[in-house]
């Protein structure tokens, strides 16, 4: 950058001034991102001793230096902050599908699929039907802002979950309902913003799309693992490719998204069969290899968790970056629909997962009733009704942030407070047992009813008795002088 030089042949001092002021702002961004780096390892370590979620932290300080002092915006990153934001959910996504195995995904899958639909339409019914009594909006625009708040957010359910001890089958459950649930957000809110437009529901269409988002993107990531696992390695032979593996995920989520698919669900499924590569050997399709598919080392799984630790970190700092507390009335219809969201999860948990399921204990049941955060999916999402024009739009967006916010927040807290109070893990364990509290008092009062009755009907047994076995005196002398005459 050359110096501008002033009319008097010196340089220009406030050009000058400009310049050392631009270095020091960048000197203090770079400052900044370490000392964040630190704070997010110091913030784990919080956790695994005092309970208290490093998220929670994070995004306190992305609201601090954001909405509240205004150090940095969203608008600071331009369009790198969707882009970093895709690539974090990616990572996330694939490096959690390598900790799962097939037997754990057999066993979870009719948890997962009755508890993704079921918190799914329960959350669209619901939140549709009170923002279309309360919220003076359309029918059609208050259900897509149920359908956009749906879900449940990968980037955020996966990093919690692995630091809390509940089973690998509920671990499993959470991981693919998130990844599962986005799906459903994204189908079902795009197809309502179409139903704005046009006027009406294309049912035919939507139930399409979504068996093609989550059977064909499957299908599409599977095949990549098995592509992977075969030339993974004579890829490693080559110089410096430890990150070719989560850069071949990149260009498998994006083929995903470019024909239509989810591209988190090839994301996740290619994870998932990097995983199991050992259940091909000894079968049929061995023998058309000269070497065996490899999964991945040590080494890289490290990496690939260290990567992960970083992504998330800026992640949650930018999504308190990213929240806008400009209007206070978006803010309090969100934290209502928040806690409502919080209260339906409980009976949606319990009508979810069999009691009898030894698999998912109390604890961890309790642990599934509270973590309903919402994340990236719900955010996208928001912004679209207003860039189409849809009346409702703005409001839906700030409501959406709002809700977001609050349902990280409200995760984050309440996991430490049940782990430590007795009393909150009570309420959790009444609440989850209440239909079966009901149950309990409707047969103690059918009981007392038909001990009831049965006393009444004994009585007037009793007394019916008592009335046919008592004589006149009539009757008596009339029998004694028929005994008599026999005689």
């Amino acid at each position: 950058m050359p110096a501008k030089v002033g009319n008097s042949g010196f340089l220009d001092f406030a050009w000058f001034y400009g310049l050392i002021q631009a270095l020091m702002n960048i000197a203090v961004t770079v400052v900044g991102v370490g000392l964040l780096v630190f704070l997010a390892h110091v913030f784990a370590e919080v956790f695994s001793r005092k309970r208290v979620p490093d998220v929670l932290l994070l995004i306190i300080i992305g609201l601090a230096i954001g909405p509240l002092l205004g150090i940095v915006s969203p608008d600071h990153l331009g369009l790198v902050g969707p882009v970093f934001t895709t690539i974090t959910l990616v990572t996330i996504l694939f490096e959690g599908g390598t900790e799962l195995k097939f037997d754990t995904l057999r066993n979870s899958l009719r948890g997962t699929s009755l508890l993704t639909f079921l918190n799914f339409f329960a959350t669209l019914i619901v939140v549709g039907l009170l923002s279309w009594l309360f919220l003076d909006l359309e029918p059609i625009v208050a259900f897509m802002l149920g359908a956009i708040i749906g879900g449940t957010s990968s980037a955020v359910v996966i990093p919690l979950v692995r630091q809390l001890n509940i089973s690998s089958n509920s671990r499993t459950i959470l991981i693919l309902e998130s990844a599962f649930s986005d799906v459903l957000c994204i189908v079902f809110a795009l197809a309502f913003i179409e139903a704005a437009q046009l006027g009406e529901i294309q049912v035919g269409t939507t139930i399409g799309q979504i068996l093609a988002s989550f059977i064909l993107a499957s299908i599409m990531g599977l095949i990549g693992a098995f592509f992977w696992s075969v030339i993974l390695h004579r890829v490693r032979n080559i110089k410096n490719s430890i990150f070719t593996t989560p850069a071949f995920v990149f260009i498998i989520y994006g083929i995903s998204e470019l024909l239509g698919y989810s591209g988190a669900i090839s994301a996740l499924a290619f994870g998932i069969g990097l995983a199991n590569t050992d259940l091909i050997k000894g079968t049929a399709l061995s023998r058309y290899f000269t070497k065996e598919p490899d999964s991945l080392n040590e080494t890289e799984r490290i990496l690939f968790g260290e990567a992960v630790f970083l992504l998330k970190t800026f992640f949650f700092v930018y999504i308190g970056v990213s929240m806008q507390l400009s209007e206070w009335v978006p803010i309090l219809i969100g934290f209502v629909i928040t806690l409502i969201l919080f209260a339906l999860r409980i009976p949606v948990v319990r009508a979810s997962m069999p009691i009898s399921d030894a698999n998912n204990t109390n604890q961890d049941l309790i642990f599934m009733s509270t973590i309903v955060p919402k994340g990236l999916a719900a955010a996208v999402l928001a912004t679209i009704p207003m860039q189409q024009g849809i009346v409702g739009g703005e409001l839906i967006k700030d409501i959406v942030f709002s809700v977001i916010l609050f349902s990280i927040v409200f995760t984050s807290v309440l996991i430490p407070v049940i782990e430590k109070s007795t009393g909150m893990q009570a309420f959790y364990t009444n609440s989850l047992n209440f239909n079966m509290w009901i149950r309990e008092q409707i047969q103690n009062f059918q009981q007392r009813r038909a001990e009831k009755k049965a006393g009444k009907t004994g009585l007037k047994e009793d007394k019916t008795a008592n009335e046919t076995g008592e004589e006149k005196p009539g009757d008596s002398a009339e029998k004694k002088d028929s005994a008599n005459e026999v005689v």
